[in-house]
């Protein structure tokens, strides 16, 4: 798709790269602790919530709609990826709520 993408769009990117570093900070948080599986699941969490701003960047050039629909649809799939990871360390007790 070609020209500048609209200001909605970009705010989302901008938020997307936002929570991604939250996302950094937050595993980097859960490398210091000494419960092994926040570092697992830390791991599974950062790959996903980073990969939600990667993809809604292809999908800001993408070449077609049909490929910018496939991007945006990827990166919303990230997003709840990254919402169960987060649920599962507040479930299992590995972080308080309010860290996370």
């Amino acid at each position: 798709m070609s020209g500048e993408p609209s200001a909605d769009r970009r705010d989302l990117v901008e938020r997307a790269e936002l929570f991604a570093v939250r996302a950094i900070r937050l595993f980097q948080h859960l490398q210091e602790q000494s419960n092994r599986a926040g570092w697992i699941i830390g791991k599974q969490f950062l790959r996903s919530a980073t990969s939600v701003g990667a993809n809604l960047e292809e999908g800001q050039g993408a070449e077609s709609r049909a490929d910018f629909t496939h991007k945006y649809r990827i990166a919303r799939k990230e997003v709840r990826e990254a919402h169960y990871w987060l649920r599962l360390l507040l479930r299992a007790e590995v972080l308080p709520a309010e860290r996370l």
